[in-house]
Parts: C-alpha cells; structure tokens; sequence
C-alpha cells in the first residue's frame, strides 16, 4: 500500500510539470510559425506590387497609344498614317536602357508620375525618316513619347489641350515628353498653335533630299492606290512647257525654306533642329547623338545599339549586350521606287535647288542635295 501510494505520487507530479512545459511549447512554436508565415507572406507580395506597378506603367503606355486612332508607320522612312510596329524586342531595349538610370525604377515604386504636354515635338517632315528617330529616341530612359500620330495641331485643335495632353505618356519629373507628326512644319497654322502652348518647345525637323522624298511619298501612295497617274503627269501642270505643278504635295513639301520663314515668326532658330534623313541612315548614333544634346539628354543612345543591315540597306536596332538578333523598323521599309525618267529627275532638281540654297543659309548647314 505504501509502494502504490509513492508510485502514484511520482506519477501525477511529473504528468503536470510535462503538460506545463508541452503548453509553453506549443504557444512559442505558434509564435515562431506565425513569424515565419507572417515573413514569407511579405516577401512574396513584395515582388507582386512591383510587378504590378510596372504593369500599370506598360499599360498606361498601351493605353495611350489605343486613344488614338491615327496610324502610325512601320516603315524607316515610309511613316505617314501606318500602324505603329514597335514590338517586344524594341521595348525591351527600352528596358535595358532605362535601367542605366539610377530613378528609372523609383518612378515606378511611387505615384508621382503624371500626363504632361510635350516639351518637345518632331513636326516633319514626311517621308524624311520620323519615325526612326521616335524609336531612336524611346530607347533613352528620359524621354517617353506617343507612338501614334496625335495630329492635334493641325487636325484636333479644336478639341483642346487637354484631350492633347491625354494623349502623352505618363512621365516623371526629370523626363521629356514628346510627339512626332510630320504634317506639322507645312501647316500654315500649326507655328502659331504650338507657340500658343509653350513658347519654349524644342522642335525638329529630319529633311531629306526633297527629290528623292517626292519619289518616295509616291511610292507610298501608289503602293495603296495602284491607279493613280504617273509620277511624271502629276509633276507637271504642262508637260511640254515643263512648268511644276507646286500645289501637289509631294513636290509642295519639299520647298523646306517657304516653310521654315512660318515658323521663323514664331521660334527663334536655336529652338528649331534639322536633321539630315540621309545621316540617319548612314550614321543615326552621329545623328542621334546631335539630337540628345538639342533636348539636354545625356548621350545614352549610342552606336552600340545600332546595327547596319547591308541586305535591307539600313540601321536595325540591337541590345547593347548579348548576341541577340537586331530589330528592324517595320516589314514594309524599303519599298521599290518606280522608274522615273531621268529628265524629269533632273528638272525637279533644278526647280528645288534655289529653294534648296536658300535653305541651306536659313539653317547654317549644307545638307548635299544638289
């Protein structure tokens, strides 16, 4: 009787100091379990803010480019009213460029960004190589541009600057906006408006052999309207006489120097850049380069994100690193031009080269035409 009593107190004792210590267990593994879920959880979602905030930011981007639905060209130096054919590839570029900016990323990390009207705005010319600058220029990590045409200046304006500034991109302090329409620098009233806006918007103009640019912007309309008259009947307003018919707007377009005394009543010419459509092709990093300094734009954009297609007979954008396949400007660049006749060649040339002269004295550069 005595054994079982001391069996039994040795038991009860140690069942209670085990449960006590069992519960205590138990809450501080609770305890470190919800840490630990507590821990994982905001790692996880860390991730997915950010990616949502970037998410938000493309589709900004995808957005404003929907709100329009003007066209915008695939083409390298055919770019009137086609659809904008910047890809994947040209946005991850995009991406690479913009991580050499040590704020890209806090932009996305807060909401400070905002729609601002341009500050800058490529107003021609067509055909001169418009979009291939655009695309140049978004791979730069400070400017952020509309993909389409907006056309508000000289087709929209009556629908007000803020349906304008809808249009832009979204940006952060410290980035240019911009937009490219290239029917700009030959509407008579378009100086006015942009003055109007902003009385210090930068504006350039790419300017090609005004010839060789007649010859294209025929091409490209043929290329919708197969029946249309020749190249050669629409030059004219009399063959015989040889008199050029300058209401057509091929040929209209490339008197550059009647167009630029309009915007000279407005903008003085250190606001004004021409660029030489020729260089963009032969040399864009030198061409692009000129541009980034004309915005206040460190020289991001350089030769190693170009690569000269010699088969297609112009540049294609590569990834600064890697050995990944370069990008071209759109399926439809370089249409074949008809043959025209050499002679009517040749009178277009001596029509433009006054003009051209002329030109060449209001800009301070000899751009080689004639």
């Amino acid at each position: 009787m005595e054994y079982s009593l001391i069996l039994h107190s040795l038991h009860v004792v140690p069942s209670s100091h085990v449960r006590n210590k069992l519960f205590v267990f138990c809450i501080m593994l609770s305890l470190w379990v919800y840490m630990i879920y507590c821990c994982v959880g905001y790692c996880s979602t860390s991730p997915n803010l950010l990616y949502g905030s970037l998410s938000r930011h493309e589709n900004d981007a995808e957005v404003d480019h929907l709100k329009s639905s003007l066209g915008a060209s695939r083409d390298l130096l055919n770019n009137e009213n086609e659809v904008d054919s910047r890809g994947d590839d040209w946005d991850e570029m995009r991406g690479e460029a913009k991580s050499l900016d040590d704020n890209a990323m806090s932009s996305f990390l807060n909401e400070t960004e905002s729609k601002k009207l341009p500050q800058a705005i490529i107003i021609g010319v067509k055909k001169g190589g418009t979009r291939a600058l655009l695309e140049f220029l978004r791979l730069h990590p400070d400017v952020r541009a509309v993909g389409a045409e907006p056309h508000f200046f000289d087709r929209n304006y009556e629908k007000g600057l803020e349906w304008y500034r809808e249009l832009m991109p979204k940006s952060s302090e410290g980035q240019l906006t911009m937009e490219k329409t290239p029917s700009y620098y030959v509407t008579r009233e378009v100086p006015a408006r942009i003055y109007s806006m902003s009385k210090d918007t930068r504006l350039i103009v790419v300017v090609r052999d005004p010839v060789t640019r007649a010859i294209s912007d025929y091409t490209q309309t043929r290329s919708k309207k197969p029946d249309i008259p020749s190249f050669e009947s629409l030059t004219f307003k009399n063959m015989s006489a040889g008199l050029i018919d300058t209401t057509w707007s091929a040929v209209q377009i490339g008197i550059y120097a009647k167009h630029l005394e309009r915007w000279l009543q407005f903008f003085s010419m250190e606001q004004l850049l021409f660029v030489s459509g020729e260089r963009l092709i032969t040399d864009p990093a030198g061409e692009v380069a000129r541009v980034q300094d004309f915005l206040g734009l460190k020289r991001i954009v350089t030769e190693k994100y170009f690569h000269f297609n010699p088969a297609k007979g112009f540049p294609c954008l590569k990834r600064p690193e890697g050995n990944s396949k370069p990008h071209c400007l759109g399926k439809t660049k370089g249409r074949t031009h008809p043959n025209i006749d050499p002679e009517v060649v040749q009178r277009l040339r001596d029509f433009y080269k006054p003009f051209n002269s002329k030109f060449y004295k209001m800009t301070g550069h000899d751009f080689g035409w004639d």
